[in-house]
């Protein structure tokens, strides 16, 4: 048997974090098994449905790494075949007509199946009223049209949220026979999009949402999309509830951003520079990016950190940085006045001799040389957290760090 699973979003919204994951869910089984990731748009309700939302969508997938084989399949062009089995089930009685619209006769006794997540599921016919499969504008609903769909695609496997598991007796009853298996998720509020642009990297969100109600085994939590392919099981699916974790994210997607070069985060840290009013050059965008990118959380962090580094307007104090300043106002811009002095008569302006220069400024005035350094990044940065002080000058240059200096040493 060649195992088929769809995903069939209906487009009447954007594409949602729990439609992700199942949709990741659906292609990782597939992959794994060497089976078929269809795609259906459940466009039947013409009312809220648009090709924009389609759009959204097919290209939500196709962010998160997921192609499908075959064309999709469009619902709403296929109200004729619906109309064809519903009119088949009257003719054998196992529907009957009811104010101009076909109901189905539920069948008595068990209506069960053998859920891959939650064990055994098990309803009574008796308990499911006879319900419409085509209004009386023959038009079909909802759980009557999905098992005909399934049927035609020849699906084996329905993997889809525990917010269906009430409308899946009713299509048990439209089969008349066993229902495929299914998987968790939990609908997630936000849609997939928003996260690209707010700096996520599709590998990281990939992996996330594979974690989110499933596990390989065992604590290691980055995988590329091979791994995950690889190790990706239906008996790997948790039995609780899934939380979004979004500093859980942020966290993954940090560890992407340090494995990646700056080379490759240029294109994504480009225009959110330009949107800023940056336009620096290439060259020294690349050395900021290696500076700041393996404290990121986002791209939009990187390209924040960048910006500080190459123009001084986007130095802002944050709360840590004015308290540290309020500590000792005074020795804070003693401490800036005297390492101008020192920086000033360095003899080049590389990381090595910077760092040779503080330290000896330090041994100096036998001070830690912490209290050396962290004025520097709090005047070079507005912050209290940066990449080593002697490779934050080394980034901001010469004569932008000695103008930051002096201006804080005044203030």
């Amino acid at each position: 048997m060649t195992i088929r699973v769809r995903f069939a979003p209906s487009p009447t919204g954007y594409l949602h974090v729990g439609g992700g994951r199942t949709a990741l869910f659906n292609w990782l089984f597939a992959r794994k098994e060497g089976g078929q990731f269809l795609l259906r748009i459940e466009d039947t309700d013409k009312a809220r449905s648009t090709d924009e939302h389609t759009q959204v969508i097919l290209d939500g997938l196709t962010w998160l790494g997921l192609d499908w084989d075959e064309q999709p399949i469009f619902q709403g062009a296929r109200v004729a075949r619906h109309q064809q089995v519903a009119d088949q089930l009257l003719k054998e009685g196992k529907a009957y007509m009811e104010e101009d619209a076909i109901r189905l006769r539920v069948p008595p006794g068990e209506l069960a199946w053998d859920d891959a997540v939650h064990g055994k599921i098990s309803f009574k016919g008796e308990d499911i009223r006879d319900f419409v499969i085509l209004r009386s504008d023959r038009s079909p609903l909802y759980n009557f049209a999905v098992v005909v769909d399934d049927i035609d695609m020849q699906i084996t496997h329905v993997i889809r949220g525990d917010d269906h598991i009430s409308n899946t007796p009713k299509q048990i009853a439209v089969y008349h026979g066993p229902d495929g298996k299914k998987l968790s998720k939990r609908h997630g509020a936000t849609a997939v999009g928003d996260y690209q642009h707010l700096g996520i990297l599709p590998e990281a969100m990939r992996n996330f949402l594979a974690l989110l109600g499933w596990s390989p085994g065992g604590d290691r939590e980055i995988m590329s999309k091979e791994e995950l392919r690889n190790l990706f099981s239906l008996d790997g699916i948790l039995k609780k509830p899934a939380v979004f974790d979004t500093t859980k994210l942020e966290w993954m997607n940090g560890q992407y951003l340090t494995a990646k070069t700056a080379e490759e985060l240029y294109p994504l840290v480009k225009p959110e520079l330009a949107k800023l009013g940056l336009n620096g050059n290439k060259d020294t965008v690349l050395k900021v990016i290696t500076a700041v990118k393996t404290r990121s959380r986002t791209t939009l962090d990187v390209a924040r950190q960048v910006a500080v580094r190459l123009d001084e307007r986007f130095v802002t104090l944050d709360d840590k940085a004015q308290k540290e300043i309020a500590k000792d106002p005074t020795g804070y811009r003693a401490s800036l006045a005297a390492s101008i002095i020192a920086l000033n008569n360095a003899p080049d302006w590389s990381p090595g001799s910077l760092e040779k220069v503080l330290r000896d400024l330090a041994d100096e005035r036998t001070v830690p040389a912490g209290k050396i350094f962290q004025p520097i990044r709090i005047a070079l940065t507005g912050g209290t957290v940066s990449e080593p002080v002697n490779e934050l000058l080394s980034v901001v240059g010469k004569e932008a760090a000695l103008r930051r200096l002096e201006a804080a040493a005044l203030a």
